[in-house]
């Protein structure tokens, strides 16, 4: 069948809310239809070659940001404190691990959520589930559960003033080299990592001196006060991206302008359904979420759909296992993927696997985490693959959703600050202890 933005219509679809009024679904979509691009070609072509760098071993992808982008939670603080702890990760990886990092955040689109039910029941009471604020509302009531389409047109802009935030943040000075000191959150709790990451401030500060004392400053060189910074989010309601897909003036192809980068997730990934078929036909660089049951013959009739052309930097394969089943899974998985020759940058999405109930919590233990990280780049490098980059849900909020970690989190704290609406994220000092951890990693895997 012949690509068009809305032929997905013709396939299979999973994970889609049911909207009660056909005529208002259609308003708002030619609303956002007129409504300019989030983000624009260019960038998304700028990230592409910095993907291609990573498939090639010369880089590595950082890929983080929220579970769930949330309407009510969605202010300037938030947005700043997950860029100031990405940069953060990204400073540690770079410096300590001697690679450059792609940063790619969860952020300005993350709004959908598939769920594993359709149906929500409390106390007796059935409701349709939360779907992400985009659907519907989190509230278990029967009004905030119904699916309202205008809700698209409130993600778009809350979209817009994040990647608009974000701009600023990556260019205006804050990303400037010589602010690391002051990316410190405030809250860094172990005193072992405070100290850890203030030697490396200091390490950096003065290699910056010495390259000022040699001609050399964030005055005359930009890449010292500016930094690339893309944006990402899970395909998962297509009528949203179908209206922010356009066609590139300069290029005549095809993008979807919602957000750089875009995923399949492991519940929608079938190749014969929907959402593979709509990523197909767009530009952007692709994920696919991978869990334990797929195999090897999945992934290549993935590249095949996905990047038919073999390109360098198109298609990302985000390993989804769990430290209990990543040995065997990958391990098989890689065997056979050896003699294909595909051109697919790995990376390792170490949280989905790992969620466990703690009472009336779904919480992640921070040392399975690890686990799964370590056995990622164990596993890649023994079977001759390189282990490109990590996907992690995570805030930069003092919040205590995962337990573990250097500040110990218990099943006990775990009430505390619980404020995810979906799954738990890694808080901001989990997040940099798991930096530290990779930057090592990372160091090996490119030697």
């Amino acid at each position: 069948m012949t690509w068009k933005k809305d032929s997905w219509k013709n396939y299979n679809i999973k994970q889609q809310p049911i909207y009660p009024n056909a005529i208002e679904l259609q308003n708002t979509l030619d609303k956002l239809e007129k409504l300019p691009p989030l983000v624009f070609a260019g960038e998304v072509r700028n990230l592409k070659e910095d993907l291609t760098k990573v498939s090639r071993k010369q880089a590595f992808l950082l890929q983080g940001g929220d579970c769930a982008e949330s309407f009510a939670n969605f202010g300037a603080v938030n947005i700043r404190d997950m860029f100031k702890v990405l940069l953060q990760m990204a400073i540690v990886l770079t410096f300590a691990g001697g690679c450059p990092i792609v940063k790619v955040g969860r952020m300005a689109g993350q709004f959908a959520k598939p769920r594993s039910s359709d149906y929500e029941e409390i106390d007796g009471k059935k409701l349709p589930s939360y779907r992400g604020d985009i659907i519907n509302g989190f509230e278990f009531s029967e009004q905030a559960r119904v699916a309202d389409p205008k809700r698209m047109l409130e993600a778009y802009y809350q979209s817009a003033t994040t990647l608009n935030l974000l701009r600023g943040f990556a260019n205006g000075g804050l990303a400037d080299l010589h602010e690391v000191h002051r990316w410190n959150l405030g809250f860094l709790n172990k005193k072992e990592l405070a100290n850890k990451y203030d030697a490396l401030s200091e390490q950096i500060t003065q290699a910056l001196a010495f390259m000022e004392a040699c001609g050399l400053s964030s005055h005359n060189i930009p890449s010292l006060r500016q930094t690339a910074f893309y944006t990402s989010h899970e395909a998962l309601l297509l009528p949203y991206e179908e209206a922010l897909t356009r066609v590139d003036s300069l290029t005549n192809e095809i993008y979807d302008c919602s957000a750089h980068m875009l995923w399949i997730g492991e519940r929608t990934r079938d190749v014969d359904e929907a959402h593979v078929h709509f990523l197909s036909g767009v530009k952007n660089p692709i994920g696919v979420k991978i869990g334990p049951n797929a195999t090897a013959q999945d992934i290549i009739k993935l590249s095949q759909a996905l990047n038919p052309n073999n390109e360098e930097g198109r298609l990302n394969i985000i390993i989804r296992m769990g430290a209990d089943k990543i040995a065997s899974g990958l391990t098989s998985l890689y065997k056979e993927l050896k003699k294909e020759g595909l051109n697919i940058i790995y990376s390792i999405d170490p949280m989905h696997g790992n969620t466990v109930k703690a009472g009336k919590f779904k919480t992640r233990e921070f040392e399975k985490v690890m686990q799964e990280v370590r056995m990622f780049f164990e596993i890649s490098m023994s079977e001759g693959f390189y282990p490109g980059g990590v996907h992690l849900e995570m805030t930069g909020q003092d919040v205590t959703e995962c337990v573990g970690g250097s500040f110990n989190i218990t099943q006990e704290s775990l009430n505390e600050r619980y404020e995810t609406q979906c799954d738990p994220r890694l808080n901001a000092d989990q997040a940099l202890e798991l930096a530290f951890l990779i930057a090592d990693l990372v160091k090996k895997a490119r030697v």
